[in-house]
């Protein structure tokens, strides 16, 4: 009788681990102001820029909602009401446009806005385009903080790693978080931060500022979206 309980245990946990599929893979932020900052800085800037982001993920394998997505790469381009990380101002509602990677077939690129959507929240909670593009994103391992995001003709980020060039007063620290969930994370310096995009009511391109992050995700579709729900 005392066989019965650790059985069914065995069977829920083979099932759990069954029902749960991680995704992994690369991840590219950008924003307009800078994240790897000063308080004198960081100030100087809230309130006037940091109310647009560039987030890029590039799965390197896994599933989400059942549907493999190994290779592909999704985008989003976000255009808050405020300056994303201040806890003294509201952003949302934010307005986004997702970038799908053009070699998804119509289930896979169902998964990735899903993806997308879980992942950001509010931030992507009105969509005003999705595009279907040519998405990339590479992350070179020897120079950490070295990479490049493109998304069709719409969106460009390049990074480089941080130096002692880099500290201008002396008292830098990461001063706002990623906006997504990333087991890894680290600032970087975009070389290039552009959008040239349809929707949002507005394009830029802005260079050599601290205001990228180059991480890596790895999260559970089962466990995250139960744990979404509690």
């Amino acid at each position: 009788m005392k066989r019965i309980p650790l059985l069914a245990a065995l069977l829920f946990a083979l099932t759990s681990l069954a029902a749960s599929q991680q995704i992994q893979g690369d991840y590219v932020e950008t924003r307009s102001a800078d994240v790897y900052t000063g308080q004198c800085f960081a100030n100087g800037e809230v309130n006037l820029v940091g109310n647009e982001a560039i987030l890029g993920w590039r799965v390197d394998k896994g599933e989400w909602n059942g549907v493999a997505l190994n290779g592909l790469a999704v985008v989003a381009v976000v255009r808050a009401k405020a300056t994303l990380g201040d806890p003294y101002a509201n952003p949302y509602p934010a307005k986004s446009v997702l970038v799908v990677d053009d070699q998804a077939t119509p289930q896979q690129r169902d998964a990735l806005i899903a993806f997308a959507h879980h992942m950001t929240g509010e931030l992507t909670a009105n969509v005003e385009r999705v595009v279907s593009a040519p998405v990339s994103l590479e992350v070179v391992r020897e120079h950490h903080g070295t990479a490049l995001l493109r998304a069709g003709n719409f969106a460009t980020v390049q990074t480089r790693p941080i130096n002692e060039h880099d500290h201008l007063c002396g008292n830098e620290i990461t001063f706002y978080p990623p906006l997504t969930k990333l087991s890894h994370s680290m600032p970087a310096v975009a070389l290039r931060d552009e959008y040239r995009g349809p929707a949002l009511g507005e394009t830029w391109s802005i260079s050599d500022k601290r205001s990228a992050f180059i991480g890596t995700f790895a999260v559970s579709d089962h466990a995250e979206m139960a744990s979404a729900g509690d």
